[in-house]
């Protein structure tokens, strides 16, 4: 069922992260980060922001960071902006 839902989006040209829950992160500059489909914010602090996703967990380094604007789907981080990093999900219980 999953392969004729992916072909029709393909048809249909709808975007993957409309489509599933995969996040999109925009960023402008150094300045302004956009983090579509996310799931809630971990920690906030004015060097440092980590937001949970469907998929892992997005780390923004910075100085003053600030949460400019939050819908339930969207997020919006300025300041300045050093470095973004990703940490993947991984199932543990196999171990």
């Amino acid at each position: 069922m999953k392969r004729k839902s992916r072909k029709l989006d393909e048809i249909l040209e709808i975007p993957v992260e409309l489509s599933t829950n995969t996040p999109k992160v925009t960023v402008v500059g150094f300045e302004r980060l956009l983090i579509e489909n996310y799931r809630g914010i971990l920690e906030y602090q004015e060097y440092f922001v980590r937001v949970n996703t469907y998929i892992g967990i997005i780390n923004i380094n910075g100085f003053n960071l600030q949460l400019e604007e939050m819908t339930s789907d969207d997020l919006l981080v300025t300041g300045k902006i050093d470095s973004i990093d990703f940490e993947t999900i991984t199932d543990d219980e196999d171990t």
